[in-house]
């Protein structure tokens, strides 16, 4: 049987390199990790996770619902605050959803319209 220990990295495919480090970054404050790669991307550490940027020139987002975005495919970050990271998001004018159920979390998208979960952990 197969028993998964935890969760090691999510790849996100993007088209331009340099518009997607901007965002996750500047706008989610992301730390760069220096790896050498054979292809064109970055990587992320967040604590023993890793988000792997990886390029495709074509990549073309297919958003299932563009109504709500947390019901399209996506990865969920956690903040401590979240009224801080709306407060932060607003100074920048970046657009966002809040979660339709009513919990502390919101929605927004990459510059691709991956869609990114933020939500508040203790």
């Amino acid at each position: 049987m197969l028993v998964v220990m935890k969760c090691l990295h999510t790849t996100i495919l993007v088209s331009d390199l340099a518009r997607s480090q901007y965002f996750y970054e500047t706008i989610l404050g992301l730390q760069q990790t220096r790896r050498s790669l054979n292809f064109p991307g970055v990587w992320y550490q967040i604590g023993d996770y890793q988000i792997h940027l990886v390029v495709d020139i074509n990549y073309k987002n297919t958003r299932i619902n563009a109504d709500k975005w947390g019901r399209n495919p996506h990865i969920a970050l956690g903040v401590n605050n979240l009224q801080d990271t709306i407060s932060y998001l607003e100074s920048q004018s970046y657009i966002f959803q809040r979660s339709a159920s009513g919990r502390p979390a919101l929605f927004l998208q990459d510059p691709d319209g991956n869609t990114i979960e933020i939500t508040h952990i203790n």
